[in-house]
């Protein structure tokens, strides 16, 4: 186990990305001191072997305990053997798809067997003078194999014996017990069953040693067992037809009901009979009578004709010679007969050599085939050693060809952050919204990964993607750190490039919100509050637009009442001038508010110095914009890559940190190529110019209105809309009285009252 306190001589060194320190795998000395590096470290500590962008069999291979994870210990251990298995262990950093024959060190014992297994493995392949292998060769074994007859894995196909009686044994080992597949891809016979047969077929001859052995077990000789088989055909209906015998006997009354009564017989007279037909199998197998024996050739139910001729064949006529009939006590003495061969049957031992018959199986274990075959098979069992090496030499080869590579995306994330090569988790690219994504995952459980993924504080896609030329499936998330977010929602297609340069259609079926980039968080403010403008007045027209139809409608249903009833439509109240004038003031006054308002932002805008205005402007933004941004960029700080990549079976042992500058290297925002000419010219632009008019009229308007209430405009040109003659004018005209309302007067009380 490794100790976090362990002592280590090596050197190494670090490089900063992503917020933290990541060590750098530049050699064979940092990947064989790699059981010295403190694992706290590491980047990871655990990846899965599948949804990787990364040979699945070099995965598998390295995945020692099967469990479908590669952890930190498998890692070291692989990373400790590839070292010591080549003379020059740097070779490891090369990645080199072949593994040259003398780089093998063969110093050592097991280097001795792989050198020795590769070479074999090349002449097998009908390539005996090469100097390097490949994955591709190691990667057929049966191909590896084919022209061997010995291969080290404990079966051998029948070709294997050099003698006709051994390859009949195999052969009829490989009919009773099925076959196995040697390495060379042939049907074979493995250790353990060749031992099973010769069990089973000793078994089954002691078994019928106890039959020879006890005169009464075999009644019939050997043809016993076939004679037994036509006795148990029709045990059962012999047994009822004497029973029936007796109830007739008993009682003469039951005749005609123990032979069936006439209307069953009606019934199968409508019907197209068959000899096989059940209803004609269950009546009685001869005519019942009292004490009658039972016929076996004539006046015999048709269906049970053929069952009958064969048990007067094989059992009346070896024990009672040619009758045509049998008695109740003739019967009970065949059963008995029997009895002793059923108990010796109950017992059969060796069933699975039986389809071979007594006669095969005597002679095969009295040729002493099971010697000639358990030496063959031992044969090819002492050369397991030689020929297991072969699988390490694959092992070899994929390490010597891919661990520098998955030590860069595992140890450390060098690949990720260095922007040079894609890392072995990033799928390939998505192209949605004028932006590319670099930064796409595989997923196999959408919910599942949500969960977890969305801790990351990044802004997910999730993508179906599809190939209907070959109705491949998957489903990606794919991460957008740069640009916003206005046109990304469910439904939007786009187009994925897996990491082979396979286009797949891609549609967005989930969004984990988060925060883009500060440029989308700056104008969010005024984008939210644009929109809620426009949702009013949207609202206010469909009111509006309601109120409008539900009036005509009425007034439609009125005039149609109206020609039906032949009276004249209801009046309508008459046009209330003072109400609207009310409306209109108010509107008046609502919009005076708004100009004093504006007029007194103005107004302070005219008071401040020339450089004080851009300032202020600057100042009215940011308090706008800045809560907004703050937050985007506290939580931009906080983009980590660690939980998208566990919700993916990942155990990612550091805080990998997506800044807003590496975020904008992994989204890509369209951009015209450099060199490129531009046309701004658009004939098909819509023309604003009378709402650019009529805005630009209403804000020098506005404009002009303030300098003037402010006093500017007098300041500037003296004598033209004095500010302040007006005002005095104002101040000394009387203010208007309003009609005298006479005030209530106490009732006077009547004199003496």
């Amino acid at each position: 186990m490794f100790s976090s306190n362990a002592k280590t001589n090596h050197v190494w060194r670090f490089f900063r990305a992503g917020g933290f320190d990541q060590v750098r795998i530049e050699n064979a000395a940092d990947i064989s001191s790699l059981d010295q590096l403190d694992q706290k470290l590491w980047v990871a500590l655990a990846c899965p072997t599948r949804g990787l962008e990364f040979d699945v069999k070099t995965l598998d291979v390295l995945d020692t305990d099967k469990d479908g994870r590669i952890r930190a210990p498998e890692i070291i251990a692989a990373a400790k053997w590839a070292c010591g298995c080549l003379k020059d262990p740097d070779d490891l950093m090369k990645g080199l798809p072949t593994l040259p024959l003398s780089s093998i060190n063969d110093d050592t014992p097991e280097g001795k067997k792989l050198l020795g297994s590769a070479k074999q493995i090349l002449t097998s392949l009908g390539k005996k003078d090469a100097t390097v292998i490949a994955v591709e060769d190691t990667a057929d074994t049966a191909k590896i194999f084919a022209q061997t007859l010995f291969n080290g894995d404990g079966i051998i196909p029948a070709e294997a014996a050099s003698d006709d009686v051994t390859k009949s044994v195999l052969k009829d080992i490989m009919t009773c017990l099925g076959p196995e597949t040697d390495r060379s891809g042939k049907p074979g016979v493995s250790i353990a069953k060749a031992e099973q047969f010769f069990k089973e077929a000793q078994a089954y001859l002691d078994w019928w040693k106890k039959a020879e052995s006890d005169t009464n077990i075999l009644p019939v000789g050997e043809a016993t067992p076939t004679a037994a088989a036509a006795l148990k055909a029709v045990k059962g209906k012999v047994d009822d037809y004497f029973l029936r015998c007796r109830l007739a006997e008993f009682d003469a009354r039951a005749v005609n009901a123990l032979n069936r009564e006439e209307k069953e017989y009606l019934a199968l007279a409508a019907k197209d009979l068959s000899i096989s037909a059940s209803e004609v199998a269950s009546f009685p197998v001869a005519r019942v009578a009292p004490g009658k024996p039972l016929p076996l050739t004539e006046g015999v139910n048709p269906a049970w004709t053929a069952p009958l001729a064969q048990f007067q064949a094989q059992v009346v006529r070896p024990l009672l010679g040619d009758k045509a009939t049998l008695n109740e006590a003739e019967w009970a003495m065949i059963t008995a007969k029997f009895g002793p061969y059923e108990t010796w049957a109950a017992g059969k031992a060796g069933a699975v050599v039986e389809k071979l018959g007594l006669k095969r199986v005597r002679d095969i274990m009295e040729q002493k085939s099971k010697d000639a075959a358990m030496a063959l098979l031992a044969q090819d069992k002492a050369l397991e050693p030689e020929f297991n090496a072969i699988t390490n030499v694959d092992r070899l080869i994929r390490c010597h060809r891919d661990l520098a590579r998955l030590l860069t995306n595992y140890v450390s994330f060098r690949d990720f952050y260095s922007r040079k090569e894609k890392a072995v988790f990033q799928a390939g690219t998505l192209y949605l919204d004028q932006r590319s994504c670099d930064l796409c995952i595989r997923v196999e459980d959408m919910g599942k990964h949500g969960s977890l993924a969305s801790l990351s504080r990044m802004y997910l896609a999730y993508c179906e993607c599809t190939r209907k030329a070959t109705n491949e499936k998957m489903t990606i998330a794919a991460a957008f750190t740069n640009g916003d977010a206005d046109n990304l929602m469910v439904g939007r297609n786009g187009i994925f490039y897996d990491r082979q340069g396979r286009d797949w259609d891609a549609t967005i079926v989930k969004i984990v919100d988060n925060p883009i980039s500060i440029r989308q968080a700056f104008w969010t403010p005024y984008k939210k509050i644009a929109k809620l403008i426009q949702d009013q007045i949207e609202k206010v027209a469909a009111a509006k637009e309601k109120a409008v139809q539900d009036t005509a409608a009425a007034q439609v249903a009125d005039t149609a009442k109206a020609v039906e009833t032949k009276k004249p439509p209801e009046k309508k109240e008459a046009f209330d001038v003072a109400k609207f004038a009310g409306i209109f003031a108010a509107i008046g006054l609502a919009i005076g508010a708004i100009g004093g308002a504006i007029g007194a932002m103005l107004g302070a805008f005219m008071k401040l110095a020339s450089w004080q205005i851009p300032l202020a402007v600057i100042g009215i933004m940011l308090i706008i914009s800045g809560p907004s941004v703050i937050i985007a960029w506290l939580k931009l700080r906080q983009r980590n890559l660690g939980p998208l990549l566990d919700a993916n079976g990942w155990a990612v042992n550091a805080k990998a940190r997506i800044n807003i500058p590496f975020g904008a290297s992994l989204t890509r925002i369209a951009a015209l190529p450099p060199g490129a000419h531009r046309d701004l010219r658009d004939p098909f632009a819509e023309s604003n110019a009378s709402r650019n008019t009529f805005i630009a009229g209403l804000v020098l308007l506005i404009l002009l209105w303030g300098l003037w209430y402010f006093g500017a405009m007098e300041k500037a040109l003296p004598g033209v809309l004095p500010k302040s003659e007006w005002m005095k004018q104002r101040a000394q005209k009387p203010a208007a009285t309003s009609p005298a309302v006479p005030s209530p007067v106490a009732p006077q009380t009547p004199p003496g009252k």
